[in-house]
């Protein structure tokens, strides 16, 4: 997977006098990161016209406390569907609590939001932490940069009281962003990631492993529903499994191997011939992606066998296309995977039909397919960090 190197030496000594008079001498060491590149639609794509977005935020208000549950051995914490592109959830950090949407991101392991010292657009058009508001918040002297397909982030490990729903974490490591590029669309504010520790290139322990060592957790297992064509009603649960939210028995895949979310696919078929992943391939199930994506080759041969043509960054077919095409069909450990026409073409904002598949930009040494909120929406999923493996059920 594609890393980077980014020094963070020109940009410290661009903020270094605003954080002087919050620290007093605190000397920056250079802290170069590295980290996959990961993607999330904007909807901006999604919504065209100049004032749609803000108009749909506007006519859909979203109230997360009111709607937040604690069980006896699990937290249910809402995620808020934006027109089954994006899916966020609300955090709060600091005393008193300030509150941030993020993504629930299984393809990353560190939390990071904008930090008031950013000024830049993307920072300003979203919500940034007060820090001097905070009496919990102190602040570390490592930096780091994380790079993302469609972005990238420049930023500072500091610590304070982190609040997903009732689950409370504090003296929570996470990242200030103190310059961004590229998120000036998405309509969260930071990522919060749920992959394992050796993948935390801040090398800050992740908020669920902190979590549970606090004994918040009753069981090192998350998991996710994501609802279809509705705005409330997608989900992620910590400590525990809901089983109204799936149908039959989960069916276990192990990691292929511990410290990162990836299975062995068996293929990918439809019409009963293989199409993809003829001899094998690894999977990414990603909470941070929406679409699925594979190979250039394998998945242009997908669009070419389903009829679609490229039109712009989009490949477009039929609507009619959805009535009579066939479900393809993802074989993981054994089980059909099935994913219809109805979700795997999806219509824009000017109502003409495009197809979900998209390549993956970098070129792994092994074929890799990313498996993103499409298929999640149709298959419940279970992260069990104690056993290394998924858990996929038929969602309800």
């Amino acid at each position: 997977m594609l890393r980077t190197q980014t020094s963070l030496g020109t940009l410290i000594q661009e903020r270094s006098m605003k954080w002087l008079v919050l620290l007093g001498l605190v000397a920056f060491s250079e802290c170069i990161v590295k980290i996959p590149l990961r993607r999330v639609k904007t909807m901006r794509k999604t919504l065209s016209g100049k004032h749609m977005l803000n108009n749909f935020l506007k006519e859909h208000a979203y109230r997360l406390s009111q709607i937040s549950f604690r069980g006896s051995n699990l937290t249910i914490h809402p995620l808020r569907n934006i027109k089954d592109v994006v899916y966020m959830g609300s955090i709060t950090i600091g005393t008193p609590p300030q509150e941030f949407q993020v993504i629930f991101d299984t393809g990353s392991s560190d939390l990071w939001v904008p930090s008031d010292i950013c000024a830049i657009t993307p920072c300003s058009t979203h919500n940034r932490f007060r820090h001097l508001q905070s009496s919990t918040f102190r602040i570390t002297n490592k930096t780091f940069s994380v790079a993302y397909e469609s972005g990238s982030m420049k930023g500072v490990v500091a610590h304070d009281t982190v609040r997903i729903g009732d689950l409370v974490s504090t003296d929570q490591p996470f990242g200030l962003s103190m310059a961004e590029y590229g998120f000036e669309d998405v309509t969260f504010d930071g990522i919060l990631g749920l992959n394992y520790p050796n993948v935390s290139f801040s090398g800050a322990i992740p908020i669920f492993d902190k979590l549970k060592n606090e004994g918040a957790i009753s069981e090192l297992v998350f998991a996710f529903y994501l609802s279809t064509d509705k705005q409330e009603g997608s989900v992620v649960m910590f400590g525990g499994v809901d089983h109204r939210y799936y149908e039959g028995e989960l069916n276990w895949v192990p990691l292929i191997q511990a410290g990162d979310w990836i299975v062995h696919m068996d293929r990918i078929s439809m019409r009963r011939k293989v199409i993809a992943c003829s001899g094998g391939c690894e999977a990414v199930v990603d909470t941070g992606v929406s679409m699925i994506k594979g190979p250039g080759i394998l998945v242009d041969n997908i669009q070419e066998l389903i009829g679609a043509r490229p039109r712009g960054s989009k490949h477009y077919v039929s609507c009619s296309a959805v009535n009579t095409l066939p479900p393809i069909i993802f074989t993981i450990n054994g089980v059909n995977y099935q994913v219809p026409a109805q979700a795997y073409i999806l219509k824009d904002s000017r109502g003409y039909c495009y197809t979900i598949f998209e390549e993956i930009t970098v070129s792994p040494s092994t074929e890799t397919w990313i498996l993103g909120n499409i298929f999640l929406r149709l298959y419940f999923s279970v992260f069990d960090r104690a056993n290394d493996r998924i858990g996929l059920a038929r969602a309800v």
